[in-house]
């Protein structure tokens, strides 16, 4: 481990390891450091829930790049460890082994951690989240003494591990406190299609539920609610989201809350500090300018690219388009643009046939696209989104008509 990095990035997920390979391509030959919490090299983090989770893919498979990757580029990974302080006056962060490392221009790509229950035996063993390898392997040494699983919270993670523990052959409880799953991303109708998915396959959905508490004696026995009434539980599954990483970064004066401000080119308000990804707060122009932070493989690796540029002196800025998935049994749900605000949702297809859209748009103009195993309108509608364009909803419903040809 050297002493100073020309550029040294904190935090080894999809954005830091971007930033790592984006700077190489780009021809910088200073040294690059990789400070990561955990000690595996980076690798992707969705399949956590979904085929790591299910034992169809390996840990070597989720790998972002094989270990000769990063020696062949020389980036050192400077893994196992955490930044504790950051001192931007002396270009120094401190970490959690005492060790000081200097930098040139650091890039903070720290993600959060996930948010855990504020209740009464939230620290039982037996309770569990999903945000790395160690927390999908306990669960999968768990999982065969498991019979009773509550799922707390219905957004993807949750409902991923769900349909995961249903098709172990689990008693699934899935618990959320709003009145539908996918609340925060998605609209009424859409929720209501994967809420009778999962109840299709078993899973006890329930919702505009909370939880009151978690029993047990050492490991987790039962979750109480707060109606009075107790679901029997094994395992519990915790997905309320996630806490972003940057208390180093606001005790060292940067301007943020819920995560970092950054401005278009990913920039902090610290001299020499970009942030990326989960933990960076930034003004969206397919949320109409709004601030917000988005938790996505997508998000931290176009943010990675644009800071990347930015330290090699490139006049760029962040404009990519948002896209999320999520894999649910046999459904493959993709979403292109942001359906905050909308004031008309369009439906294309038949959902009884699982192969449908959801065309979303505000003031006439298609800012959104949810597509369940629907890749053509994906593909085809993200034009739509990045044109804002305006378009007859009834042709959009019409599926005889190629979203391309709308455009």
């Amino acid at each position: 481990m050297a002493d100073h990095y020309d550029v040294l990035i904190v935090g080894a997920g999809h954005g830091g390891a971007q930033a790592a390979i984006a700077l190489r391509q780009g021809k910088f030959a200073g040294l690059i450091g990789v400070i990561g919490d955990e000690p595996e090299l980076p690798y992707e983090r969705p399949p956590l829930s979904k085929e790591y989770l299910a034992g169809d893919k390996s840990f070597d498979r989720i790998l972002i790049r094989q270990p000769a990757f990063w020696e062949e580029r020389d980036v050192a990974m400077l893994l196992g460890r955490t930044v504790v302080t950051v001192d931007p006056a002396a270009h120094t962060v401190t970490t959690d082994d005492g060790a000081t490392i200097g930098y040139g221009s650091l890039v903070w790509a720290a993600g959060g951690h996930a948010r855990k229950l504020a209740c009464e035996g939230r620290d039982l063993a037996g309770v569990h989240t999903v945000r790395n390898r160690v927390d999908a392997d306990r669960m999968i040494a768990e999982m065969p003494k498991v019979t009773n699983a509550v799922v707390v919270g219905g957004g993807f993670i949750g409902l991923e591990a769900a349909a995961v523990l249903s098709k172990f052959g689990k008693r699934v409880v899935l618990l959320e406190a709003l009145d539908r799953v996918m609340a925060r991303v998605a609209g009424p109708d859409l929720s209501h299609f994967f809420e009778a998915e999962h109840r299709a396959h078993g899973v006890d959905v329930r919702t505009g539920v909370s939880v009151d508490r978690l029993l047990g004696e050492g490991k987790v026995s039962g979750v109480h609610l707060a109606d009075g009434t107790t679901v029997p539980a094994d395992m519990v599954v915790v997905g309320i989201g996630i806490v972003p990483t940057v208390e180093a970064l606001l005790a060292a004066g940067a301007v943020g809350g819920n995560g970092v401000y950054v401005d278009a080119q990913c920039r902090t308000s610290l001299p020499d500090i970009y942030a990326v990804g989960d933990c960076a707060l930034h003004a969206n122009g397919f949320a109409g300018g709004a601030e917000l932070r988005l938790e996505s493989v997508q998000n931290a690796t176009d943010q990675a690219n644009v800071a990347a540029k930015a330290i090699l002196g490139e006049d760029v800025a962040y404009t990519a388009t948002p896209w999320f998935w999520s894999n649910q049994y046999d459904l493959k749900l993709q979403t292109v643009g942001l359906s905050i605000g909308y004031d008309q949702a369009v439906l294309r297809g038949d959902p009884a046939a699982r192969s449908f859209s959801m065309i979303h748009l505000k003031a006439g103009r298609v800012i959104a696209l949810d597509c369940i195993n629907a890749t053509r309108d994906y593909v085809q509608g993200r034009k739509l989104v990045e044109a804002g364009a305006t378009v007859d909803p009834a042709r959009l419903a019409d599926t005889t008509v190629p979203l391309k040809d709308l455009l």
